[in-house]
This record gives C-alpha cells, sequence and structure tokens, in this order.
C-alpha cells in the first residue's frame, strides 16, 4: 500500500470482516472513518483502535441501503477535511433459502447494500482519488460470485456482479494510479451465516464448510498483499484459491448438473 495514503473507510466495519480490515489498517493509515448501522458498537471500536494504534478515527453511524445515507457519510468526511484515500466495499447482505419463500424486504435491502451501495460509494470517492492520482479501492466479493447458486441466488448475483464491475472499474481507472481489488472468500467466521439464516420455517446454512473457513484475519492480511501487489482479484486461503481455479475450468453444462444436484432441504409442496 502507498506511503502517501493517509485515510482510510470502511463499511461494515461493526463485525467480521469489516471490523479486521479497521485494525490491520490502523497500522497502515493514519485516519480511519468506521461505517455501520450499529453506532455504539463502532465507538468501542474507535475506542480500542486510537488506544492501540496511532490513529484518529471517525464514526459514522448509517444505513447504507438508502442514498441519502451514502450521500450523507461523503459529506461528513468532505466537511471533516479528509479526503479518502483507501475505500473498503465490505457492508452486505444474505439471504439463504429458496427464491420462492423470501421476503421482497430482504431481497430489496440486499440489492441495495450489496450493489447499489457498493456502487455509489465508488462513484462519490473516485473523483479525488482520480484527482490526486492516487487511491484504493477494495470491493468484498464472495467465492459464491463464481457461480450461480441454488438457496442463495440473489445473493451469489450480488458478488457476481461486485466482481465484475470490479474488474472493470479496474480497467478504467489504473492508468490515473487508483487500484480496485475484488476480494473473493469462502466462509469466514462472521456473524455473516448467522444473519443470512431465515429465522422461521427456512434451511440454515449448508454443512460440509468447515473444511474452507479461513480465518478472518488471514483473509484482510491476504487481501492487503494482493492490493500491494497490484492484483485484480485474491481469493484468500489455499483451499478457497483451488477451488476457485477449479470452478474456473468446469463448462457451464457441468456447473447446472451439479447445481441442480443439491440436495433439496425444503418440500417443493408443503
Amino acid at each position: 500500500m502507498s506511503s502517501t495514503f493517509e485515510t482510510g473507510l470502511v463499511t461494515g466495519a461493526s463485525a467480521g470482516l469489516g471490523e479486521e480490515f479497521a485494525t490491520q489498517l490502523s497500522q497502515r493509515l493514519a485516519r480511519l472513518v468506521l461505517v455501520a448501522r450499529r453506532g455504539e458498537r463502532l465507538e468501542e471500536i474507535a475506542t480500542d483502535l486510537r488506544a492501540r494504534f496511532e490513529v484518529e478515527v471517525l464514526v459514522l453511524s448509517a444505513d447504507l441501503a438508502e442514498s441519502s445515507e451514502r450521500e450523507r457519510v461523503y459529506r461528513e468526511v468532505r466537511a471533516h477535511g479528509w479526503t479518502v484515500d483507501v475505500l473498503v466495499n465490505n457492508a452486505g447482505l444474505g439471504d439463504y433459502g429458496e427464491f420462492r419463500t423470501s421476503e421482497w424486504p430482504r431481497n430489496e435491502a440486499m440489492l441495495r447494500v450489496n450493489v447499489e451501495a457498493l456502487t455509489h460509494l465508488a462513484h462519490l470517492f473516485l473523483p479525488t482519488m482520480i484527482a490526486s492520482e492516487g487511491g484504493a479501492i477494495i470491493n468484498v466479493s464472495s467465492l459464491a460470485s463464481t457461480l450461480p447458486i441454488p438457496d442463495f441466488a440473489v445473493y451469489a448475483a450480488t458478488k457476481a456482479y461486485v466482481s465484475s464491475f470490479s474488474e472493470a472499474l479496474r480497467m478504467e481507472v489504473r492508468e490515473f494510479g487508483v487500484e480496485v481489488l475484488a476480494v473473493c472468500p469462502g466462509p469466514v467466521q462472521t456473524e455473516f451465516g448467522k444473519v443470512a439464516a431465515r429465522s422461521e420455517g427456512g434451511p440454515g446454512m449448508p454443512g460440509g464448510r468447515e473444511n474452507f473457513y479461513v480465518p478472518r484475519q488471514q483473509v484482510v492480511a491476504e487481501s492487503l498483499a494482493a492490493l500491494e501487489a497490484g492484483r485484480a482479484r485474491v481469493y484468500p486461503g489455499w483451499k478457497v484459491a483451488a477451488a476457485a481455479a477449479g470452478i474456473s475450468l468446469l463448462p457451464m453444462f457441468a456447473i447446472r448438473l451439479i447445481m441442480a444436484s443439491r440436495p433439496r432441504r425444503q418440500k417443493l409442496l408443503e
């Protein structure tokens, strides 16, 4: 990461990968903006980071599903006199279960946060990066972006967007000194699985994931190393990277056959 970078902004910073990005960036940057809905939790994290590292921390509680809230975050950062050099679009929502039984408000929120918020924040903060001829955007995607996944259809599709958008944006802005990285982790021990599982009547997250778990510290460390190396995409953890490589070799008809033969966790007729 460039030694000239001073300020980072992390969304979804109240837990999981977002909190870990905040921790590791605090060791590299002078200033940090933490964004999430849970303001009290952000304040706790900010207090800890200030005590452990020589870093200034600005806490902004915001619901990124709302366009007006995203614009408010941008205005408050600017009003504070800060210019964001490193934008980490980490905030994301999931929903595990068949699409036919999903609740639309949950799908809508997922689309707004996973797709709209990430794109909007990049659009807001990118011009100043280009003007200063340097910056970095880290978009947290997923290994799920490589596949159409029944029972995870909307989430996987949003992450496919994130990976594709990141690749295209990177091609556009590298000449201006701005790096764009898509981070595609597999399973990580965070609150995501609990939140994505439906509380009533729906299936839980699938089993067999334990062998692919990667510690969040490793995910973030490999992500920042990939950014410094100028890579376009990273799959943290060798097993996840191997799985991604294997998937890339499969023809679509094979992917359809494999994914369609998944164990059904709900009866079609109830």
